[in-house]
């Protein structure tokens, strides 16, 4: 199984259109930038998505990758399905799950679009591809339902926060609990408090309540510094970062220092 961050920055991406703080001009001037948000997850020739970013053709078209197979979409804000259409064009018959509240959010938008829709209730596993999938509720107001995702795999667990506060449900942390790998959502530094986004401390303070093996950092607004001066501090994801799990992973890169 292969977990792959495509898209790593909020809403806006960075650099962010017309801004030019130290951080949007540090990107301009080296040429990185911070998709929006997105995590493929690959096991066998099958291909998951988890939330499909408006930079989503780019982002396939990077990872040479030719066919969705399924797509789970956390929540319906545009920066995490708006790029549906991006594949939907090129191939028929997508399945995606998500819960009845955010399908019927989502489907007002997507209503020119066919697709499979599979309605799936918080807390019941299913399976895909042969991983075990759990829609657990986060805290993101004043949204009726936001998601993070638990897939397992082979004695592999990895959990991902989804758009969320610091007030997670005890029982989504529970099923996030011993996560091999934790991706979680920190939109800026410490310092930073927002309603319904967490900074990097409260993220990283979650990540060690539920004592995850290793957090990845992501959703990152502009607000951290430039990336090679935030990532000596904050275990900052970065796009096309990619994690392996199995026989076949690179486990010395996954699990080194």
């Amino acid at each position: 199984m292969r977990v792959v961050l495509l898209g790593t920055g909020d809403s806006p991406g960075t650099p962010v259109i017309g801004c030019h703080c130290k951080t949007c001009e540090d990107a301009r001037k080296h040429g990185w930038e911070r998709k929006r948000f997105s995590v493929m997850i690959q096991n066998g020739s099958r291909t998951l998505l988890v939330d499909t970013s408006p930079d989503m053709r780019t982002q396939l078209l990077r990872m040479d990758v030719e066919k969705v197979d399924a797509v789970i979409w956390t929540h319906c804000h545009y920066d995490h399905f708006a790029g549906f259409g991006d594949f939907y064009r090129v191939q028929s018959n997508v399945t995606v799950y998500s819960s009845p509240e955010v399908h019927e959010e989502i489907g007002k938008y997507m209503d020119f679009l066919k697709y499979r829709s599979v309605e799936v209730e918080s807390y019941e596993p299913f399976e895909i591809f042969g991983m075990k999938v759990t829609l657990v509720d986060v805290n993101h107001p004043p949204l009726r339902r936001s998601h993070g995702v638990v897939v397992e795999w082979n004695g592999y667990k990895v959990a991902i926060s989804g758009d969320t506060n610091k007030d997670v449900q005890q029982k989504s942390r529970a099923f996030m609990l011993d996560s091999d790998l934790f991706i979680v959502e920190a939109l800026a530094p410490e310092g930073y408090h927002f309603r319904k986004h967490m900074n990097a401390g409260e993220a990283l303070q979650l990540a060690k309540e539920i004592r995850a093996r290793r957090a990845v950092l992501t959703h990152l607004g502009h607000f951290f510094p430039p990336h090679s001066i935030a990532i000596k501090k904050y275990p900052l994801g970065y796009d096309f970062q990619s994690f392996s799990f199995g026989e076949e992973a690179k486990l010395n890169e996954f699990f080194g220092p």
